[in-house]
């Protein structure tokens, strides 16, 4: 079946953000006096939503401050942080060389900060929608914002590709039936794989797209 939309996930896929999310949350809890993230706490926090990420490092710490850290989260500047976020290689050539007719779309466990990002990186006109966990009831690995995209778009889920690098990811793409592409990460369940962003045109084409 010929691939109608791409939908990506954000983070570990369009950006390496680990360093821009290990520096945001350490933050909040340096804000807060509390001790920064272990090395398991990371990787957590790295594929949650921010008020997933937060119930999760205070109920380890403090719970009394969960207000507080969330309160903070809400008023604070997260520009900063974006600089240290790099886009993944090849991704704006990627983006070029698509056929027009192949929609892109984002699906992020990101809330206010997704926008900016985009915008920042020079990426804000490249999608033809994005979906937050701000758009959902549900986030990922709930399916909610990948049939989002698909009622969206009004197609059926053999005519989309999901890209992704988490078990979030797949369970996501899983449970809505999209085909998944594991970037960088083949200890996933995945229809394919891949460790460079151009291999994506290969598989489209493969798929009788493009």
């Amino acid at each position: 079946m010929a691939t109608k939309v791409l939908i990506f996930d954000c983070d570990g896929v369009l950006f390496d953000s680990k360093a821009a999310n290990i520096a945001f949350y350490n933050h909040i809890l340096s804000r807060l006096k509390l001790p920064p993230m272990a090395p398991d706490e990371v990787e957590y926090v790295h594929v949650s939503t921010a008020e997933g990420a937060l119930n999760y490092l205070l109920t380890r710490r403090d719970p009394s401050l969960l207000d507080k850290a969330h309160k903070y989260r809400r008023i604070m500047d997260y520009t900063p942080f974006i600089s240290l976020m790099r886009m993944e290689p090849h991704l704006k050539e990627l983006l070029k060389d698509l056929p027009p007719d192949i929609k892109r779309a984002v699906s992020t466990n990101r809330t206010y900060t997704i926008a900016d990002v985009l915008r920042i990186h020079g990426l804000e006109e490249e999608f033809d929608l994005v979906v937050s966990a701000l758009d959902v009831k549900n986030p990922k690995p709930h399916p909610e914002s990948i049939l989002k995209i698909l009622r969206h778009f009004n197609i059926t889920p053999s005519e989309a590709l999901f890209v992704g690098d988490s078990e979030v990811d797949q369970e996501s793409a899983a449970r809505s039936g999209v085909a998944f592409v594991a970037y960088k990460s083949r200890s996933l369940k995945a229809d394919y794989y891949i460790d460079d962003l151009l291999r994506i045109r290969e598989i489209i084409a493969h798929r009788g797209g493009g």
